[in-house]
């Protein structure tokens, strides 16, 4: 057993901080106790730390583990899955020294791999859940626009395979059940890195969208969107999508769709600030920056008018490796709620934890609570008065083990 003893113990529930907190981890690497020092005693025989803060560890859900190291699309395609998956390895670690110890892959294709590896205990990382390949149309977000079609429909590389129709959809997400995926991303809208289309062009008709959903809520698989205008977020809510990844441009029913089906907001911040600020350092491409720069402003205020809508909020950066936006740095995204939407930190907390929780989905993470998962995130400093204290681990445990930092 194991005991981690807290000044502060945040525990990710809609309540107060607990001041001289106690969290008990059994043997299994499930919580079997939370609460104060006075009230949990601590087990002779387990092992013993303590620490400023402590909290549920961190979830990022939306990134991608492609192991890519520049923004080069052409240079994704040309690198060897093998590299890719060996270098997402290392990005493993880098996500789980930096507190996150859960991802959703939403567009890969080493993650498969990679999710087995980390859950047999052959690598280092967090729980990984992933879509596997992401789902378009021909010419849509995850369509491979400056190849040849004949390309793009015989190639298993890329972050996306293409589906026209019903039929076709249906048949490309029982594929994706058959790989044992985690959840289903489609795409809903044209986007930013994608060279032919833009983010308030709707992709996939209503049916093409139910057909998909259908398929995956069938097995009890949940459904991602890349959505960015209004119109593609307001099909996929329609249709039944569980979580809608960037919303760009969003509107008043928008908001009130997400109400009525209980779908979660996962905005993205992070890698639209890295774009626009230093993209151009980078090697992203002309047409990816002006359509960036294009958004930039809508996108924060939409995501501030969905907190004040009190729509469900998780923290996804949606980095995929290289220096501009490398695994480890994924804290952005939790600054950029607080500093620039106007989130208050508590809720930034639960965005991160809480709520992405609901993204994955699992019952037993993103709280602090007997039955739970052992995540635990140890803290030098107060996130409650600063969200930048989240950069300050002391400690991180996953399943109630310290991992090596």
């Amino acid at each position: 057993m194991r005991v981690i003893d807290a000044d502060l113990l945040i525990t990710g529930r809609d309540e107060e901080p607990i001041e001289a907190g106690r969290i008990v981890v059994a043997d299994d690497g499930t919580i079997d106790a939370v609460g104060t020092q006075e009230d949990v005693a601590a087990p002779a025989d387990a092992d013993h730390e303590a620490h400023p803060v402590a909290m549920p560890g961190l979830i990022d859900a939306h990134l991608h583990l492609l192991g890519v190291r520049d923004m080069e699309p052409m240079t994704w395609l040309t690198e060897s899955s093998e590299l890719g998956a060996a270098r997402a390895t290392a990005d493993l670690r880098d996500l789980l020294a930096a507190g996150f110890t859960t991802v959703r892959d939403v567009g890969s294709t080493t993650a498969l791999g990679l999710r087995d590896a980390v859950a047999e205990g052959e690598i280092p990382g967090p729980r990984v859940f992933t879509s596997g390949q992401s789902i378009s149309q021909t010419g849509g977000h995850g369509d491979l626009h400056f190849l040849p079609y004949d390309w793009v429909e015989k190639s298993d590389q890329g972050v996306g395979t293409l589906a026209d129709g019903a039929d076709e959809c249906r048949k490309e997400a029982r594929k994706r059940v058959r790989q044992g995926v985690d959840v289903l991303k489609i795409m809903t809208t044209g986007g930013v890195l994608s060279e032919k289309d833009a983010p308030d062009q709707t992709q996939f008709t209503d049916a093409e969208v139910e057909a998909l959903v259908e398929e995956a809520h069938r097995v009890g698989i949940p459904v991602a969107s890349h959505a960015q205008g209004a119109g593609g977020v307001k099909s996929a809510l329609r249709n039944g999508v569980d979580t809608i990844e960037h919303g760009f441009y969003l509107d008043q029913r928008c908001f009130d769709l997400f109400h009525e089906t209980g779908a979660t907001f996962v905005p993205t911040l992070a890698i639209m600030h890295r774009l626009v600020e230093q993209g151009a350092d980078h090697g992203v491409p002309e047409y990816g920056l002006e359509k960036a720069r294009e958004a930039r402003e809508a996108h924060f205020d939409s995501v501030e008018r969905a907190y004040e809508d009190d729509v469900p909020i998780a923290v996804g950066t949606d980095f995929l490796g290289p220096e501009l936006i490398p695994h480890g740095e994924n804290a952005l995204e939790l600054e950029l709620l607080a500093n620039e939407v106007g989130m208050a930190e508590r809720d930034v907390i639960q965005s991160a934890t809480r709520v992405a929780a609901r993204t994955v989905p699992a019952d037993d993470l993103g709280t602090l609570e007997a039955g739970n998962a052992g995540d635990v995130l140890a803290l030098d400093s107060d996130p409650l008065a600063d969200i930048s204290a989240v950069r300050d681990v002391a400690a991180v445990y996953k399943g109630g083990e310290p991992v090596e930092l």
